[in-house]
């Protein structure tokens, strides 16, 4: 019986060691941003183009995805909210490069974008101040048990995240720099 035990819990063991774990990748990104995906506005000359995300492994009972794209080192005492999409449905599993720009129609289906701290709906590229040094972007899909947060456009991020937090299943983030 003891060896049947220790057989089990072995085997246990090895299914939790070679578990997938939820992952976040973009094609478009690498450790700096390209020109493409930074403001095009407060000194900036980017494209504001958000880039492409893709996620794999998302936890069983996923209902929807969110996603959120933070600078902890802006100078604000509060960071920076840069992007906020959530109600992304459970059987997506991408957001294709512009889908950030809610006039385009390219975010899929049901999903929202609520306001960054531009105070604008949808994504809003990088554009540190000059001589600031290095500024970490992360950007979070978030695996969610509910199929609606509950959030509006007008939602703030602080809201958002409160709201994101209480319905967490796991999460996969990304950090990009960028420096002016």
């Amino acid at each position: 019986m003891k060896m049947i035990f220790s057989l089990l819990v072995g085997l246990l063991i090895t299914k939790a060691a070679f578990s997938q774990t939820f992952t976040l990748k973009s094609a478009d990104l690498g450790g700096q941003f390209s020109n493409e995906f930074v403001a095009g506005n407060f000194g900036c000359s980017g494209g504001n183009k958000s880039p492409q995300l893709s996620w794999i492994n998302a936890p069983e009972g996923t209902q929807s995805f969110a996603i959120t794209m933070y600078d902890p080192d802006a100078p604000t005492g509060s960071g920076f909210w840069h992007w906020v999409m959530v109600d992304i449905p459970a059987n997506v599993h991408e957001l294709k490069q512009g889908a950030g720009d809610v006039k385009s129609g390219i975010a899929p289906q049901g999903s929202l974008q609520s306001i960054n701290d531009v105070g604008a709906p949808g994504y809003q590229g990088p554009c540190p101040g000059v001589g600031e040094g290095d500024h970490r972007y992360l950007i979070t899909v978030y695996a969610l048990k509910t199929a609606k947060l509950g959030t509006t456009q007008a939602s703030t991020a602080a809201l958002t995240g409160f709201m994101l937090g209480k319905q967490l299943l796991a999460k996969a983030s990304l950090i990009v720099y960028m420096k002016r």
